[in-house]
């Protein structure tokens, strides 16, 4: 038993020391870059001028697979806008061949630097982008300018239809988009005859100028209803994956996604210079997709298709995240405040834990007042450790005392941290949530450092008021500064997680307050009864 409360110990620096190791890694340690071949020229050009085609899906249309070539033709020098169309939340720009240039979103939480934020990189490969598996007529489309029906749209009805018509050498493209208001379109593609294409759904939005290491790059819903993630820089290869649901490249917030639930579509990707995943869906005679270009707002993408919910990730921590981030909904929708809503989730998970919690600290009470017998115990057998862990053990049983029920709730508490930690940083909609007086955005640090340094002494009381038996010098010292360790590592945080752990804290110290006095009661009846 005396191994036992080592562990107990050490678990706890380590689980500390885990968690300053994780957060360090996640907001200053970038991703090693992987080798580039050094005789290419600047990457973010080369993806956009390279015509590689990948694989061919269906292995009955022409070949099992194609292989990739590059071009240094690039597509249309100088690329102008073909068509716009704009609503109260979005502006879409459609270029010269037919591609989705650039998407402004128009709401106010979404701005930067005072401007509309724009979501796609003008030097990456764009949306609808078409890529021919004939190399000459994919040279040529490329270079072929695309005809619009209308010049401007502006959506005050429900949707809006664009026709886009680009006549090559031996086969005319046709796109029909249709534009809704909440940010997803119809996509009808018809070829005047047949010919092997792709449509990709461009790189990611490069909107995020966050410096958290969060979960960027692609993804692919199977039939099977799992998920494959593509992080940026592990792309390998040129993988296929037929009969998906729906596929999508995304950053911290915004997705661009092509998806069909009517009709399974066939998914593969290149590997772009970086070892990135530049997405494809293969194409038809005549294709009818559906694609959204936006924010990973729940309620949009629910609206839209409830499985489109599934493009939200939240890294690692995905499969506690989502649950908890669904959870943080609905109080939401019932109170309409973000920041109050994470109060009382915090206060249910404390209700949940509640027994685990009671039982831990009563066990940290006991082996506070054990602590002269057990020393005695460890004075009187240090050379026998059997004899002396057997003592232990009975002291333990007799008392009813665990050394290690002081563990369980420690170790639930580390996992649901993290998968808010992602929750806070990942969910759009806290981006511009406010909770009260200076809080405006919980997807931002505390402007003042307020709610990190309350944190600080939250914890600095919660250490004084719990029982502790380390009496190890190093260990003890570790202890009193990690309140002012960890205000430091608060300070940057989303102010939506250090709200959520203040409050957690305080929820701890009454918690602590009401066993300490329960615990007084339980000695005081205790001697009451042995007179």
């Amino acid at each position: 038993m005396e191994q036992q409360q080592d562990l107990q110990k050490r678990l706890l620096l380590a689980l500390v020391l885990s968690f300053a190791v994780f957060v360090l890694f996640d907001m200053f340690v970038p991703k090693p870059p992987k080798a580039i071949d050094s005789n290419s020229s600047n990457s973010s050009s080369v993806v956009e001028q390279s015509a590689d085609i990948p694989k061919v899906v269906d292995s009955n249309a022409v070949a099992s697979s194609l292989p990739k070539t590059s071009t240094s033709n690039a597509p249309i020098t100088e690329l102008h806008a073909l068509s716009t169309i704009k609503s109260d939340k979005f502006i879409y720009t459609i270029d010269d061949i037919g591609r989705v240039a650039q998407v402004k979103l128009l709401e106010d939480k979404y701005r930067y630097e005072g401007k509309p934020l724009k979501l796609l990189n003008p030097n990456w490969v764009k949306p609808l982008e078409i890529r021919f598996a004939d190399q000459k007529l994919n040279q040529e489309a490329l270079k072929t300018p695309y005809s619009a029906d209308r010049k401007e749209i502006v959506l005050n009805g429900a949707k809006e239809s664009l026709i886009l018509t680009q006549k090559l050498s031996s086969v005319t493209v046709s796109k029909k988009i249709t534009f809704y208001r909440d940010g997803h379109y119809d996509l009808d593609i018809n070829l005047s005859s047949p010919a092997l294409y792709f449509i990709t759904t461009g790189q990611r939005p490069d909107a995020d100028r966050s410096r958290y290491m969060v979960v960027k790059g692609a993804m692919v819903r199977k039939s099977d209803g799992t998920t494959k993630i593509i992080e940026d820089g592990d792309a390998e290869g040129s993988p296929t994956f037929p009969n998906a649901k729906f596929t999508a490249s995304f950053d911290r917030y915004y997705t661009s996604i092509l998806y069909s639930f009517e009709k399974p579509i066939n998914v593969s990707y290149i590997t772009t210079p970086e070892e990135n995943a530049l997405i494809f869906v293969q194409g038809e005679q005549n294709l009818k997709i559906h694609g959204y270009i936006g924010a990973k707002n729940y309620d949009t993408l629910y609206s839209i298709e409830p499985e489109l919910t599934e493009a939200i990730e939240y890294g690692w921590f995905t499969f506690l995240s989502k649950p908890l981030f669904k959870i943080l909904h609905w109080i939401d929708k019932l109170i309409g405040n973000w920041g109050w809503s994470i109060i009382i989730l915090t206060l249910f998970i404390k209700l949940i834990l509640f027994p685990l919690s009671y039982k831990g600290m009563m066990s940290m009470q006991k082996l506070k007042d054990l602590a002269p017998k057990m020393n005695e115990i460890r004075e009187r057998y240090k050379d026998d450790a059997q004899k002396m862990n057997m003592k232990m053990m009975e002291l333990y049983r007799k008392h009813d005392a665990n050394p290690m029920g002081g563990c369980l709730p420690m170790l639930l508490q580390i996992p649901i941290f993290f998968a808010l930690y992602r929750v806070f940083l990942n969910a759009v909609e806290l981006k511009g949530a406010s909770w009260a007086l200076w809080i405006t955005d919980l997807s931002q640090k505390d402007p003042y450092f307020v709610l990190p340094i309350l944190m600080g002494v939250s914890m600095w009381v919660q250490q004084k008021i719990t029982p502790n038996s380390v009496t190890d010098p190093m260990q003890q010292k570790i202890f009193q500064w990690l309140p002012v360790i960890m205000t430091i590592f608060f300070l940057t945080f989303p102010s939506g997680l250090v709200l959520y752990w203040l409050v957690n804290n305080i929820f701890t110290i009454a918690q602590q307050y009401i066993i300490n006095e329960a615990y007084e009661k339980h000695k005081a009846t205790q001697k009451l009864t042995k007179k």
